[in-house]
């Protein structure tokens, strides 16, 4: 006998499903900290899962970690070429700490049920 599920249950499994992916997508950013690698395969995943998760509160979420990936190379590609003048390392700490940032708060709300204001 298959169990049969009404709309808000399936809704409800759907959001779990998608907060798990966002919450490993912050995972993978997280670990980015460290090596690269993990950063952009964050952001295929989200680039991937877009259409799935338009609606719920993972989708905010998506927004924040793509723009978090995308500013953060952007600040991260002039920071390196701006090293040989010195300030590049500022930009670099800067854009270090901007992006632990962005993780923290967004897997915070994530996890108390939030959207991120975009």
């Amino acid at each position: 006998m298959d169990a049969q599920f009404s709309n808000n249950e399936l809704h409800k499994v759907d959001n779990e499903d998608y907060r798990s992916i966002t919450s490993i997508v912050y995972l993978l950013q997280a670990i980015a900290i460290f090596t690269a690698l993990p950063f952009f395969i964050a952001v295929i995943i989200n680039y991937i899962k877009k259409g799935d998760v338009k609606g719920t509160l993972s989708e905010s979420h998506f927004q924040w970690q793509i723009r978090t990936f995308w500013y953060s190379l952007f600040w991260g590609i002039i920071g390196a070429i701006l090293v040989f003048v010195l300030v590049g390392y500022a930009i670099l700490f800067i854009n270090y700490i901007w992006v632990i940032y962005r993780i923290i708060k967004g897997w915070l709300r994530l996890s108390s049920g939030q959207a991120m204001y975009i």
